[in-house]
């Protein structure tokens, strides 16, 4: 079966009378994650139109798929991860201009990534994003922010607001720091991680990815970083305050 989902053509919005929240409102909303398993996770705590009124018209695991997705079903809200094969969130964002830009059927964004790191944050938001939670929202406030966002309200945790707003507050460019441009974003995600005191087996489950591939990209970034350990690791990282 093939990661992308809805692209057959637009899916038509339903009448209320076929189901809906409780208030009886709807959004059609699109996935877009490269884990087949979150992907179908959020689909079964969101995806229950009868009861929450959201309803998923298609999936799409990378930048292409999710442009052909997002085309065909021209969904209310696209929930959008951060890092994608084929460019990342970002890359979706500017592809889909035309689609953010239309005044009667606007296509909202919604990111929703494992990242809470403020470069991450802002770079979706200066893309054209909507808003921007993290995976540990739980389902009940995802379907609210879904529904925010539908109405063209800005949605973030507290946290991520503050990114925003001292990053537009600002008239100077954030410095390159050369060291972390030599990471993936994938290598950052289990720095910041680690130096938050994760385990293996805890940051392979949040990450969905296995125990293996974390300890590959540890010693990935330690060898870039030309750090010895975890403890010189996570003091790198506070120094740096990405923890």
């Amino acid at each position: 079966m093939s990661d992308a989902t809805g692209a057959n053509g637009p899916t038509e919005p339903t009448g209320a009378d076929e189901g809906g929240g409780a208030d009886g409102r709807r959004a059609r909303v699109v996935l877009v994650d490269d884990h087949r398993m979150f992907r179908t996770g959020v689909q079964a705590e969101i995806g229950r139109t009868d009861v929450t009124g959201v309803e998923v018209v298609g999936e799409a695991a990378d930048v292409d798929q999710a442009v052909t997705v997002i085309t065909a079903t021209r969904p209310e809200v696209v929930l959008l991860d951060v890092h994608l094969p084929g460019g990342g969130g970002v890359e979706v964002l500017r592809r889909c201009s035309p689609l953010m830009a239309d005044a009667e059927n606007p296509v909202r964004f919604l990111a929703l990534s494992v990242s809470d790191a403020a470069e991450d944050v802002i770079g979706v938001i200066r893309g054209g994003a909507r808003g921007y939670v993290t995976k540990t929202i739980t389902g009940a406030d995802l379907v609210d922010s879904v529904f925010r966002v539908q109405d063209g309200d800005a949605v973030f945790s507290p946290r991520l607001a503050g990114f925003v707003l001292d990053a537009f507050a600002s008239t100077d460019a954030p410095p390159v720091d050369e060291d972390l441009d030599r990471l993936t974003q994938r290598e950052r995600e289990v720095l910041r991680l680690i130096a938050r005191g994760y385990a293996y087996k805890e940051i392979a489950k949040q990450l969905f990815i296995s125990v293996k591939t974390v300890e590959s990209h540890v010693s990935a970034v330690l060898r870039k970083l030309q750090l010895s350990n975890r403890h010189e690791l996570t003091r790198w990282a506070t120094a740096r305050r990405l923890v």
